[in-house]
């Protein structure tokens, strides 16, 4: 059979010495010479040898990129007919090229890919220029200067070193890469619960996870259909909305006050919710401590509609002035309450633990969600924080970092007071790491937030909490990450640009 000679084959120029080597611009000659035509269905092609002798270079390269063309597809070999563009290939395949081409040209940018509802319902702000770790008033950074690092240093080496059975492999793991946690952790915390919160409960009923947002992840999906109607606080933590939102939940704004989530509201707003998601011992952002009155209400309501509470102990540590705030869960006697603590804010948040005091009754759910996610969390830190607790290093550190914000928190409003005075009055509580910053009408706080992120400073806007709209215009400022020394400087700076804005819109408003 005579072969099939190509009439005209076009001329292949190589770029010797680049940085491309030889074989790959071969392949992307003869790749682009296909797809636009140059080259059609059926052509042969030159040998590798007298590729090779034409272009004068080594067969190596000219072998490696039929080689690669051969394995996509776009050449084939057949024996007595040589090597040729393969037939397969559809013969108006230039067209087809051309065509794509014209309507990528006439769309313009591509269009966004399909993705599910649940990766799309959310308003998270951890994109947002005030949460690109930048300097002062980060939200939520503690004092990291402050940790004993040398102590958890040399424990985290000794975890390391030690029981490498039961760490380093799944065989034998149950006591360590068990979905619930390390059994020794659970105890230790289950310990501490009961002193400083009146919580019972039993170390089988808790799970560790890697902070709050995870358990939530988890508690969502034990607990949600899709529709279900869950309370959430007004102004109240983003990442908590979007949670339940990429969990198919539908959101019912509840407004707080000075005497936290209004239950009555929320019982107008939704009566058959089957969740709530509540900060009762430190509201966030604005602080305030939810009232007896309205725990027991809640509580009340959850036992008679068997729905559920979703405490959120964020701050418990921190408090600083009087008697610890007894917790929604010690005052549950029907088994309504799942309760969430970090040791983010104590620790530091690189660790990532966290844990969910479950009702018995739901722990095999929560163990089948959890075994479906990543089954348990990095068990050579949940043995270092095992030892950090039970040797006191965590008691001791939780002192010393109290009387440390306490410091920062009176040198921030100090600040405040000399720089902004008045008008830009502070909602601060004896608890927490943050404080809000109310402003006056006019200025937007996300504007704000913006210009502030230009010059290293750190603000998360108060509207950005509310899910309805408009919330009001404040910013949080982190205090737990900057030093007393340099509080004045970074409130004066703080201050200027918020002096700026103001005035800006008072001219504005003149005209």
């Amino acid at each position: 059979m005579k072969r099939e000679q190509a009439a005209y084959f076009p001329p292949i120029t190589l770029a010797a010495g680049g940085t491309v080597p030889l074989y790959r611009q071969l392949y992307e000659w003869f790749r682009a010479a296909i797809l636009d035509g140059q080259l059609h269905p059926g052509q042969v092609v030159p040998s590798t040898r007298s590729l090779a002798l034409e272009l004068c270079i080594s067969r190596a390269p000219v072998l490696s990129a039929y080689e690669l063309l051969h394995a996509e597809g776009y050449l084939e070999t057949r024996t007595g007919a040589g090597t040729r563009v393969a037939i397969a290939l559809p013969k108006d395949l230039a067209r087809l090229s051309r065509h794509k081409s014209r309507k990528s040209e006439m769309r313009g940018s591509p269009a966004p890919p399909r993705v599910a509802r649940r990766a799309r319902a959310g308003r998270t702000q951890w994109e947002a220029p005030w949460t690109r770790h930048l300097g002062a008033f980060q939200f939520g950074s503690p004092a990291h200067e402050a940790f004993p690092a040398r102590i958890w240093a040399s424990l985290l080496a000794r975890n390391t070193r030690g029981s490498t059975a039961g760490i380093g492999s799944y065989v034998g793991g149950g006591r360590y890469l068990s979905a619930m946690g390390y059994v020794a952790l659970r105890e230790v915390i289950a310990e501490y619960l009961g002193t400083t919160r009146s919580m019972r409960c039993d170390p089988e009923q808790i799970m560790i996870c890697q902070g709050t947002r995870h358990g939530l992840h988890i508690a969502a999906s034990a607990l949600l259909e899709e529709g279900d109607a869950v309370w959430m606080e007004d102004p109240g933590f983003w990442c908590a909305s979007d949670v339940f939102s990429s969990a198919g939940a539908r959101l019912v704004a509840v407004p707080v006050d000075a005497s936290g989530l209004n239950v009555s509201e929320g019982m107008r707003r939704g009566p058959d919710a089957r969740a709530v998601y509540v900060t009762p011992s430190h509201q966030f952002p604005m602080g305030y401590v939810m009232s007896l009155t309205r725990r027991l209400q809640l509580l009340d309501w959850a036992a008679r509609r068997r729905a559920w509470i979703l405490e959120d102990d964020y701050s418990s540590e921190h408090r600083f002035a009087g008697p610890p705030i007894a917790s929604l869960h010690g005052l549950d006697v029907n088994d309504r309450v799942i309760y969430f603590g970090t040791f983010s804010k104590v620790i530091l948040p690189g660790v990532h633990l966290g844990y969910i005091v479950i009702p018995a009754a739901l722990v095999p759910a929560f163990k089948f969600v959890r075994q479906t996610i990543d089954e348990y969390s990095p068990a050579v830190f949940q043995t270092t924080l095992t030892d950090f607790i039970r040797e006191g290093h965590f008691a001791r550190h939780i002192r010393r970092t109290k009387a440390l914000y306490v410091k920062r928190r009176e040198a921030l409003i100090a600040a405040l007071n000399e720089y902004l005075g008045d008008e830009f009055p502070v909602i601060s509580t004896d608890a927490g790491m943050h404080l809000v910053l109310l402003l006056p009408p006019g200025p937007k706080d996300v504007e704000l937030s913006k210009d502030l992120a230009e010059i290293g400073i750190s603000a998360v806007p108060l509207s950005t909490c509310y899910l309805r709209r408009p919330g009001r215009n404040g910013l949080l400022l982190g205090y737990g990450n900057v030093d007393v020394g340099q509080m004045r400087e970074s409130v004066a700076r703080l201050a200027g640009v918020l002096r700026v804005a103001l005035a800006r819109d008072r001219a504005l408003s003149a005209i």
